[in-house]
């Protein structure tokens, strides 16, 4: 079994508590109008890195001194896409003593992804946007399995950070973050919410691919808005 793995950090500290050995790995089955990294999308692409999960923990361990108080983070793309291989890497990174965290969309709730959470200590759950007619057209896929995915971290009481990426003109309305913020009030599990700012540092990845970027023209998220959204969720959670 081999992971495809598009870049790996080794000193990350902005996935999970702590300064983590962070792995992205190839292939997305969103395409989130925002998306900073399309480079990711196509599984079959060109990657970096192609690991077995022994391969990988060995590579972690190279910087273990450094990740002691911290852990290590799978994210993506869609790490779910490469289940199999995040749970025996997850796997034998808890027998190392590792604290392990995964960065997921939670768009897979098959038996096979959701075998992973057997390993992970903290969930780092990307919601696009609970307004079921908004999520197709922000990501181009429907939004229960998110819900799903969640309602499964509460069941098995795994600590979960949820991020939001605060969007003008499409997840900036006070309406729709009051009651992104009223659902996740239902969720023991969510210790805290963490609000992305909208920005555009990542178009000229679609510029090199050809793609057109979708969001041609939205600024950025003023710090304004982004005060006033961290008011509204900060009714319901604590927020970032």
């Amino acid at each position: 079994m081999t992971g495809r793995i598009h870049s790996l950090e080794s000193f990350g500290t902005v996935d999970g508590p702590g300064i983590r050995f962070v792995t992205f790995l190839q292939g997305c089955p969103l395409r989130c109008q925002y998306c900073h990294n399309p480079d990711t999308w196509d599984a079959k692409a060109p990657c970096a890195y192609e690991m077995t999960p022994q391969e990988l923990l060995a590579e972690t361990l190279r910087y273990r001194s450094f990740i002691a108080n911290g852990g290590v983070t799978v994210t993506g793309g869609e790490p779910l896409m490469q289940a199999p291989f995040v749970q025996e890497y997850f796997r034998l990174c808890t027998q190392q003593g590792l604290h392990t965290a995964l960065d997921t969309s939670g768009i897979y709730c098959t038996p096979q992804a959701l075998s992973v959470l057997d390993y992970t200590k903290l969930v780092l759950l990307d919601i696009k946007t609970i307004n079921p007619h908004l999520h197709p057209r922000l990501t181009g896929v429907a939004g229960e399995n998110p819900r799903r995915f969640l309602h499964e971290l509460e069941t098995r009481h795994i600590p979960t950070w949820i991020r939001h990426v605060v969007v003008p003109g499409l997840t900036d309305g006070e309406a729709d973050l009051d009651a992104l913020g009223q659902f996740l009030a239902g969720f023991d599990t969510v210790e805290r919410v963490e609000l992305l700012p909208y920005h555009t540092m990542g178009t000229f990845k679609y510029k090199q691919s050809g793609i057109p970027y979708p969001l041609e023209g939205v600024e950025p998220l003023g710090t304004q808005a982004l005060h006033r959204a961290k008011q509204i969720l900060g009714q319901y959670k604590e927020v970032l």
